[in-house]
């Protein structure tokens, strides 16, 4: 990124934190009448966002608007994600995926040992280290542990099974050189949004005993668009249905349906272990992605496992993007920031 791009960059998100941080009154009469929906309201802010993202009717997404969208995510997240400080920062290969390193200036004493293996979201056609470095930064020095974020191969040009391998390798390569990390490799986490929150079920499940934790961020869990929530949501609340179904159609690859219900692909189909790691799910009420990722919940209770679910009043789809401008998102992700300083706090 260039001065000039820098400089536009921080104009935005100054103008963006002006707004939401208006007075309420203001932000009221921007976003209008007060939104309630499937018993949930809208925080103002959110209202506010989608009156200045709304736009006319688009044509049905395809291929060609994958390199725009990833463009939009990089932006979005550079604008909306906020800077903040952390201790250290180191760039490794793991098993040939990119993985940063974040470190904490304060580590927590509970934490030592302890690191999780964190996975972006981006619908698998988007998303990468740099975009996801406010989040994972913040995450990292809020909860005083240690953070390793991994860029997986993205779709169309590399289709499922290659997200889920990349990030099985890297689990696995932080398993086995553990010592070398200056990691215990009994408190290994994962943790991930959406599309990462996926592909972060995946990897506990193939890890089974040997993942400590995991922190599923309102994720996706099936391909199947028949939960209520799609409806409800999958049209003007940022994330839509017309992104997922490209998102789904990209990851397949053309392959045939049997993929999408492939539990290497859709957690919720899988057969799970009572050894799976212990859970938190988070969903946000105003999500297509929300009921999926509270049936995945129940389906890990069904079977034994500890889970907490809790949903995230209020929120959109991707609320952790917006941490750097929205309060309300800010909250919500220091609480996801405590769910890990609990977790190494036993």
């Amino acid at each position: 990124m260039t001065p000039a791009d820098g400089l536009a960059v921080r104009g935005q998100r100054l103008a963006l934190q002006a707004l939401l941080a208006a007075p309420r009154p203001l932000r009221r009469a921007i976003a209008g009448r007060p939104l309630r929906l499937d018993g949930d309201a809208l925080e103002v802010e959110n209202q506010v966002l989608l009156r200045l993202t709304r736009s006319a009717a688009a044509p049905r997404l395809g291929p060609a608007d994958i390199p725009r969208l990833r463009d939009d995510l990089r932006r979005g997240m550079r604008v909306a994600g906020g800077t903040w400080p952390i201790g250290r920062v180191e760039d490794l290969d793991v098993a040939g995926v990119p993985v940063r390193r974040y470190s904490p200036t304060r580590p927590d004493p509970a934490a030592a040992g302890a690191v999780v293996v964190f996975l972006h979201g981006g619908g698998f056609i988007a998303g990468d280290i740099a975009t996801y470095d406010p989040v994972c930064r913040f995450l990292a020095e809020r909860s005083g542990v240690e953070l390793l974020s991994a860029e997986y191969r993205l779709a169309p040009e590399h289709p499922f099974p290659a997200a889920y391998d990349d990030c099985v390798a890297v689990f696995e390569w932080v398993h086995a050189h553990a010592a070398e990390l200056g990691v215990d490799p009994h408190r290994i986490a994962v943790a991930g949004d959406s599309a990462g929150g996926n592909l972060a079920a995946g990897v506990a499940l193939a890890a089974g005993e040997r993942c400590a934790f995991q922190l599923l961020m309102y994720p996706g869990t099936t391909a199947e668009d028949s939960f209520p929530s799609r409806e409800l949501f999958g049209t003007g609340f940022l994330l839509t249905n017309d992104f997922i179904d490209l998102a789904v159609r990209s990851y397949a690859g053309g392959l045939s349906g049997d993929a999408l219900t492939d539990p290497a692909a859709a957690p919720l189909h899988a057969t799970v272990p009572r050894s799976v790691a212990p859970a938190h799910v988070v969903t946000a009420a105003f999500d297509p992605l929300r009921d999926e990722g509270e049936a995945y919940a129940a389906k890990l209770r069904e079977a034994g496992v500890e889970v907490h679910l809790e949903r995230t009043s209020g929120q959109l789809h991707g609320y952790i993007g917006l941490l750097g401008v929205s309060r309300s998102a800010r909250r919500a992700t220091e609480h996801l920031a405590d769910v890990l300083r609990t977790w190494v706090r036993g």
